[in-house]
């Protein structure tokens, strides 16, 4: 008998994704919010972080559709 390692399938992996890039995108806006105070708003690296977490999530959203293959 052989036994089966446990696989992250597309839809999984695209969940984890979605969650990681939308979480990821709201901390960076709430920090932004929690500084009000500092001048100069969202910043380059801040600009950027938001870019990948977009992506991020919009890669995990793209991968759910794709069903129960593995990953």
């Amino acid at each position: 008998m052989e036994s089966q390692e446990p696989t992250v399938s597309k839809r999984q992996l695209g969940i984890a994704l979605a969650l990681t890039g939308t979480i990821g995108f709201g901390a960076i806006l709430a920090i932004d919010i929690v500084d009000v105070g500092r001048p100069g708003g969202i910043g380059p690296m801040q600009s950027l972080a938001l870019v990948i977490m977009a992506a991020t999530a919009i890669v995990g959203l793209t991968l759910m559709p794709l069903g129960d293959a593995p990953a």
